[in-house]
């Protein structure tokens, strides 16, 4: 018998975040998640109307092809994933894990040819844009591990978070667009000595609740892409390309990152001299769910933790465009609870949110204890 929380969440995907309507065709991609799963995806989107299709995939085997990866071979891939890709109106992204550093021994440039190659020319260019897309982490053994948590503790959290009523969330994340779209200049205080100003001018602010991401809870906009000033340091673990990174450090100067350094300084820098792009910063944002209280090296749980800012070195999305383009997208996390060493941020001289709680009065409907 299908466990009736994992029935639940297949009909927030199907029915609320991708909207399925009769006569669409759904694309199911499961990477390393259980077939029951799956299967209940199937069922709610026909029940729906719609024509699922499938794509099973497994992160070991991407890493076989990765490590031989040439232009040739994921090329060809993109060619067929694409095809199938431009031929539904809706995706679902069910990704799981059994290893995190599963990729950690794939030489960069081996990366890259994905990355430039499937992840560009299927997703970038015809997923994000074209189609109603959500992305969901499935629940593994690797994540309560990561979390510090045991499994069966982990699924309940879990189950809470990605099922919580992001109705509710996106009434209230609206006050919070208007505040941002109306903004001109941002100020960052927070642990250590994080001190940066940028502005926000002119720049849509987009709310994510539930519509992109599952777990979700942030708004993002980007900065004017020459804007950025000071100094960041980001107090939550983060992996990219299977590689931790803590501590990292980075200094501004009219918009570009001149000095950035972490506990893996090397890899840090490989990463932002993939391209011109990579040095200056795609995405600001603010995280709102009130479940996702700490940072679990998981960037789709770890962006929306209360309290916390992402700022993003890499490319910036097309609905908060700020002409920044690179192969690359890092979602580095700020977290500004107490614990974590508080902070600020400042719009335009204000402060709205203070040692991670909104202070404006037509932003507290953000916190905690108003959205559970």
């Amino acid at each position: 018998m299908t466990d009736p929380r994992v029935t639940k969440l297949a009909n927030v995907l199907v029915n609320y975040s991708c909207a399925v309507k009769p006569g669409e065709k759904i694309l199911i991609e499961a990477i390393d998640v259980p077939p029951e799963f799956t299967t209940e995806c199937v069922r709610l989107a026909r029940a729906a109307g719609a024509d699922p299709l499938v794509l099973l995939k497994s992160t070991r085997i991407n890493r076989a092809l990765m490590q031989v990866a040439t232009e040739s071979q994921w090329g060809l891939m993109a060619e067929v994933e694409r095809y199938q890709m431009e031929r539904v109106q809706c995706y679902i992204g069910a990704r799981g894990n059994y290893n995190v550093s599963e990729l950690s021994d794939v030489p960069a440039d081996k990366q890259k040819v994905y990355e430039t190659t499937v992840w560009k020319r299927v997703h970038n260019e015809v997923r994000v844009p074209k189609t109603r897309w959500v992305v969901l982490r499935w629940p593994h053994p690797s994540m309560a591990q990561l979390a510090g948590m045991s499994t069966p503790g982990f699924e309940d959290f879990y189950f809470d978070v990605c099922t919580l009523d992001y109705q509710k969330m996106g009434r209230a994340m609206q006050a919070l667009k208007k505040r941002m779209e109306a903004t001109d200049k941002v100020r960052l205080k927070g642990p250590q000595d994080t001190d940066l100003t940028f502005s926000i001018k002119g720049i849509p602010a987009i709310p994510c609740d539930g519509k992109l991401n599952i777990p979700d809870g942030e708004v993002f906009t980007a900065p004017v892409r020459e804007s950025v000033n000071g100094v960041i340091h980001y107090n939550a673990p983060t992996m990219y390309r299977g590689e931790t990174h803590e501590n990292i450090r980075l200094v501004f100067k009219n918009g570009k990152i001149i000095e950035a350094t972490s506990t893996n300084t090397k890899k840090l820098n490989e990463v932002l001299d993939s391209d011109e792009g990579a040095r200056y910063v795609g995405e600001f944002a603010l995280g709102v769910n009130p479940y996702i209280t700490k940072a679990m090296k998981d960037i789709l749980f770890d962006e929306k933790i209360s309290g916390s800012i992402h700022f993003t070195p890499g490319n910036s999305y097309d609905e908060a465009p700020n002409g920044n383009k690179s192969e690359v997208h890092w979602d580095m996390v700020m977290i500004q609870t107490p614990e974590c060493g508080g902070g600020e941020i400042h719009f335009d001289g204000q402060v709205i949110r203070k040692d991670g709680l909104f202070v404006a009065p037509d932003l507290k409907a953000l916190n905690p204890d108003a959205l559970k």
